[in-house]
């Protein structure tokens, strides 16, 4: 039988194959804007999915193959369930637009896999990390650099990080779209290659191989989750309840029969192009007007899989009238009704592993402590390490007469002198650096004294005192297209979601503010200012 340890690391080799990459044939990107849309079908395309087959084959393959769309819908949102369906509705146009491709048949056909990320959204919980990238929440930075199509080295974002990740799932998806959300990353310790037995299945930690008692509900607060229950018999059904408790899920779940196993959803899911094309037939007046708000767990997922009285009765939880939950089940009851399974079941699981390991980048804090793990020593940091493939204290730089402690993690910069303790850097060129637990990416200044718990990110600096950050500092800049910069300022222990609409640590406009200020730019051009910026400024220090 194979082991926790030994399934984590067999995760870890498939994800970080380079010689036979694992990802999708088609990566879809579902973006804020046009100009963010641009960005990620270049920089993917020329990276983590870089057809690597000869131009001048005649049978060179369209695929891997990047789609990057942006969610132009109404105020509000389209939610992620109507998110997914337009998003994949509007890559399929750019397909047969850009690589006369179609990809409904050729999904339909089970000739290729296609995975989307759900990146567009404010960021409000990392903020001001997404302020600093324009808006362009998913190119936040990570301290750690790869190597790019072009022989250059920079450090990866957390979309690349995450499209390297889910890759492992590709294989064994031929004929499905895959739906992640862009700031989580999670290796699994249950199997990654499988077979599909349901239309849709959604990810989730399956807590043991039987059902919780009530003690162990309570134990594991799954009443705070949306949870999923696979029944026992042969065709491991499932059914999605959220937040109540054991004796309400035991009643809701009774039309499963005997439950062999329950666990927290992860939310992200894939489902067969059959279903996807049910469903986008099913919402085609709202996916043409642009206009309603669902998503998948309360929308889909929840009718499709329970009765309509408990389905009123979670949606009551939600404020939503009897009226309306009865009218929306009647709705998903109809559609299932006339849908052919064709001897697939319609709602399943996929198990990732009770110990599978957890990187979330999606809040300020989170950024924090899981960067700051390439500093540990426990097996959780070693397979981070293995993943980001970081196999040096020191890598691809130069430290001159610089003092670097034992716990330290640098790539890809170039400091004269200082002293560096328990700090994680990346990107930083630098005359002298005294850092001490702090996170550096992307920053250049003659000097940088930054303390314990601060995080310093993409400053130009060009001044004799340098950049300058006090204990849980966190400060970044924003770059307009005309070079212009503003410093942002927050602490690591402000959440930006609680303090979205204030001014906090002296900055002139809220995060809100800047975000507003931020709308549409360009983000590519953004980057290339940044960058010349960067190499004007650092060039200007003199040999290091």
């Amino acid at each position: 039988m194979t082991t926790t340890s030994e399934a984590l690391e067999s995760a870890i080799k498939a994800m970080t194959n380079t010689e036979s990459p694992s990802v999708y044939d088609v990566t879809i990107v579902c973006t804020t804007d046009d100009h963010q849309a641009d960005f990620w079908m270049k920089r993917l395309s020329e990276g983590i999915c870089k057809n690597t087959a000869d131009d001048s084959s005649e049978n060179k393959s369209a695929f891997p193959m990047v789609l990057a769309v942006s969610e132009d819908w109404a105020k509000g949102g389209a939610g992620n369930g109507l998110g997914t369906l337009y998003a994949f509705e509007k890559a399929c146009l750019v397909a047969k637009e850009k690589f006369n491709v179609d990809l409904k048949t050729q999904l339909m056909e089970k000739k290729v896999s296609a995975a989307l990320f759900h990146t567009a959204g404010k960021g409000t919980r990392l903020a001001p990390l997404p302020a600093s990238e324009n808006n362009n929440k998913p190119g936040v930075k990570l301290p750690v650099c790869h190597k790019l199509s072009d022989g250059s080295i920079a450090t990866i974002t957390v979309l690349e990080a995450v499209v390297k990740q889910t890759g492992v799932y590709a294989a064994s998806r031929k004929g499905r779209l895959s739906v992640f959300w862009g700031d989580q990353i999670f290796v699994p310790s249950a199997p990654f290659k499988y077979i599909p037995t349901h239309h849709a299945d959604i990810m989730c930690t399956l807590l043991g191989d039987k059902a919780p008692t009530a003690e162990e509900w309570a134990e594991k607060g799954l009443e705070k989750y949306g949870v999923i229950a696979v029944s026992s018999g042969p065709g491991r059904d499932a059914a999605q309840v959220e937040k109540v408790d054991h004796e309400t899920a035991t009643k809701m779940l009774s039309s499963l029969g005997d439950i062999g196993a329950v666990g927290p959803s992860l939310g992200s899911f894939s489902v067969s192009a059959e279903l996807l094309q049910a469903l986008c037939d099913e919402y085609k007046a709202e996916l043409t007007a642009k206009e309603g708000k669902f998503d998948t767990d309360p929308h889909f997922w929840m009718p499709l899989t329970l009765p309509c009285e408990d389905y009123c009765t979670l949606m009551a939880q939600k404020g939503v009238t009897e009226d309306e939950a009865k009218a929306h089940h009647g709705r998903m009851s109809k559609m299932k009704k006339s849908f052919s399974l064709g001897g697939l079941g319609l709602f399943g699981a996929v198990d990732v592993g009770n110990d599978a390991c957890w990187w979330d980048y999606g809040l300020l804090k989170l950024y924090s402590e899981n960067n700051r793990k390439f500093l540990d020593t426990d097996e959780n940091s070693d397979l981070l390490r293995k993943f980001f493939g970081v196999n040096e204290k020191i890598s691809d730089s130069s430290l001159g007469e610089t003092k670097v402690g034992d716990t330290c993690q640098i790539s890809s910069s170039k400091i004269k002198t200082g002293d560096i303790k328990d700090s994680v850097i990346a990107g930083v060129v630098s005359l002298d650096v005294q850092a001490e637990g702090a996170i550096i990416v992307n920053c250049t200044a003659k000097k940088i004294v930054a303390g314990k718990n601060s995080i310093l990110y993409n400053l130009i600096d060009d001044s004799e005192e340098g950049i300058v950050a006090a204990e849980g500092d966190v400060i970044v800049s924003v770059t307009e297209e005309s070079g212009e910069m503003m410093e942002l300022r927050s602490k690591h222990s402000i959440c930006g979601g609680k303090a979205w609409k204030e001014k906090v640590e002296g900055n002139k406009h809220t995060f809100e503010e800047i975000m507003i200020k931020n709308f549409n730019s360009n983000v590519t051009a953004i980057e290339k200012k940044r960058s010349e910026l960067f190499k004007t400024t650092s060039s200007s220090f003199g040999e290091f």
